[in-house]
């Protein structure tokens, strides 16, 4: 196990970083752009569980070790490369997609039909999910903007799809099962 008690290293102070194949980049590089975005997501989601409760606390503690997953599978660039790395690397996989697809399935039959666009907000739980569901679209923006000009993981933007689905519907759950809401009134304020 790495031990990481040193947490200043000095080697990124002219504006490049290490990729986990060791590899150095700007650290404006497309591929840290994404993974810091999933770094990002990862810490809403830390106020999310503060607000969560029981099973939506336990499903936001998995989605988050999913995320340092994620980070790990972006940071890592040639997928063809795997086989010559002289450790695991870690990949998102498909059965973490399907995984979010049966929860998002399982969470929204017990949901009010949806008439209307809703607002963010309700219960402080249901806005945190909201303001990790747009940051989730963001990292998956980043990852498909990196996957059209190089090589990933496409279960890892997979991933990012199905978690923003899985964000919104959770904060529909959060919203006492969609009775809680904020509707949208268009042109409520004119």
């Amino acid at each position: 196990m790495v031990v990481l008690n040193k947490i200043y290293t000095r080697t990124g102070d002219k504006g490049d970083t290490a990729l986990s194949d060791g590899s150095r980049v700007a650290k404006h590089d497309p591929r840290v752009e994404a993974y810091g975005s999933v770094d990002e997501l990862n810490a809403t989601l830390g106020l999310c569980r503060l607000h969560a409760s029981g099973r939506m606390a336990d499903r936001l503690a998995v989605i988050q070790n999913d995320l340092f997953d994620l980070g790990a599978d972006l940071a890592r660039p040639g997928m063809a490369a795997d086989e010559q790395a002289p450790y695991p690397v870690l990949r998102i996989i498909d059965a973490q997609v399907v995984r979010l697809e049966s929860e998002i399935d399982e969470m929204n039959a017990d949901l009010r039909p949806l008439r209307s666009f809703i607002l963010p907000g309700g219960s402080a739980l249901a806005a945190y999910l909201h303001l990790s569901r747009t940051v989730a679209r963001r990292a998956e923006r980043r990852a498909t903007e990196l996957a059209a000009a190089g090589d990933v993981n496409g279960a890892a933007v997979r991933y990012l799809n199905r978690l923003s689905d899985w964000l919104f519907v959770a904060s529909r759950q959060a919203n006492g099962g969609g009775t809680e809401d904020v509707l949208w009134v268009p042109g409520a304020s004119r």
